[in-house]
């Protein structure tokens, strides 16, 4: 079972080397990045390439790690109970399995995305350390323990928006996928948009790596926005020699796919204040 990237997905080598390392190694992957650079969209590749299943437990800042073993509703049952209803009979009427006891009791080996794990609590990583390692958990209202027929590949995608605990990181593989070069950059487009015209390619990719590297700028255009922007620079038929900044005008145009926030629209317009005060 080797993942060797797919036609929707440029993968390079050393990402191929980290997700088949954590399958041999039966370890989680950790997918560090840039917003934007196909952290998630991988697990879903992985998934697609081994012909596998795919569950997704997408991670929020109120999200606990019992939610993705289980979540018992006693209230529920107490009403239930007073009302003189005959589910109150069985407590696993109240027992809602969570996404890891999803993929722990499936049929045949999966996917298991979890998603952005750093939004969470900075102890949700470690609530969830036993039960990752020995893929297996107790239920306490029932006294069954859940345990994986099929060990699931489990894919952990970050932003970096907290700093995760060291005895989390021991028990994974990691791989940071770095932001693509405009080699590597050309071949996503490609891929998004076949038989785009190259000429148009190369003068956005070159405005678009200008913009990332201007000094102050507060979010850098991620690579999901790059595909997005000449999305709509093809829609809008814009020719590549339009796309030549004019230093007078520095807002590139259709900046609102690339520019997300005040700050960074402002400065543009200041540097194109600037070159107009100049020229």
């Amino acid at each position: 079972m080797r993942f060797e990237g797919t036609a929707a997905y440029v993968a390079d080598k050393d990402l191929m080397v980290a997700v088949n390392a954590a399958i041999a190694l039966e370890r989680p992957l950790l997918v560090k990045g840039e917003p934007g650079t196909g952290k998630t969209e991988l697990a879903r590749q992985i998934a697609s390439a081994l012909d596998l299943d795919l569950i997704e437990w997408n991670v929020k800042s109120t999200t606990k790690a019992q939610q993705g073993l289980y979540e018992y509703d006693a209230v529920s049952r107490l009403r239930d109970s007073q009302l003189g209803d005959t589910r109150f009979n069985d407590i696993k009427n109240y027992i809602k399995p969570g996404k890891l006891w999803d993929a722990f009791t499936a049929d045949r080996k999966i996917v298991l995305l979890i998603d952005e794990i750093d939004k969470a609590d900075i102890e949700f990583p470690n609530d969830l350390l036993q039960e990752l390692d020995r893929n297996e958990f107790y239920v306490y209202e029932t006294g069954e323990t859940i345990r994986a027929a099929h060990r699931p590949i489990v894919i952990i995608t970050s932003n970096n928006e907290k700093e995760l605990p060291d005895a989390f990181l021991r028990r994974c593989f990691f791989h940071y996928i770095k932001f693509p070069d405009v080699d590597t950059l050309t071949r996503i487009v490609e891929v998004h948009y076949p038989g785009i015209k190259q000429n148009l390619v190369r003068a956005a990719l070159t405005q678009f790596y200008e913009i990332r590297v201007v000094p102050g700028l507060k979010k850098k255009p991620s690579t999901s926005e790059a595909l997005d922007w000449i999305r709509l620079l093809v829609a809008d038929d814009i020719a590549p020699e339009d796309l030549r900044a004019d230093p007078k005008n520095a807002l590139p145009k259709l900046h609102g796919a690339l520019l997300k926030n005040e700050q960074d629209v402002h400065l543009f317009e200041r540097l194109a204040f600037m070159a107009r005060r100049q020229g």
